[in-house]
């Protein structure tokens, strides 16, 4: 790490400690030139994750409109918020393990189906009929109907 004084390379890292609720880590450094301090910080690099839209848009990922579909399609229902915002988490944090630079709204959108068709079925009709621009009530029904027969089937399958 350069010094911001001198420019020399070399320091010695004084202090360290956890900062940004453990996201980060700040280090107290002094330069062996110069002897003055300075701070830096040390966090995770992330991979920015740019969203491919159905018109082919490219847009910045923001966990936001996950997160408020599934509070939307949530409403009324006994889903408590925790419950939901880990649900966002662990699928912003799915995506970012996958190292991939772009992701297709299709793809994000069947990671929260399933999500939301584990936490409350009615919340995941709510989201599906939305997302899959149900046109008709034939088509709401169908997917009740997969609903149903999914539950019918044995879990050992």
């Amino acid at each position: 790490m350069n010094c911001p004084f001198c420019g020399q390379f070399d320091s010695k890292v004084i202090d360290s400690r956890p900062t940004d609720e453990g996201q980060a880590i700040r280090r107290r450094r002094e330069c062996n030139a110069c002897q003055k301090r300075f701070t830096t910080y040390e966090k995770v690099e992330e991979i920015p994750l740019i969203v491919i839209k159905k018109s082919g848009n490219r847009e910045p990922f923001n966990r936001n409109k996950i997160l408020n579909g599934m509070i939307r399609a949530c409403e009324k229902r006994p889903v408590p918020l925790k419950e939901i915002e880990t649900l966002v988490n662990q699928i912003e944090k799915h995506l970012q393990n996958e190292m991939e630079k772009e992701v297709a709204t299709d793809q994000i959108g069947e990671m929260v189906m399933d999500a939301l068709k584990k936490l409350d079925e009615v919340a995941y009709v709510r989201f599906a009929s939305v997302y899959r621009e149900f046109k008709d009530l034939n088509t709401f029904m169908d997917e009740l109907t997969k609903i149903l027969h999914e539950k019918k089937r044995p879990a050992n399958r």
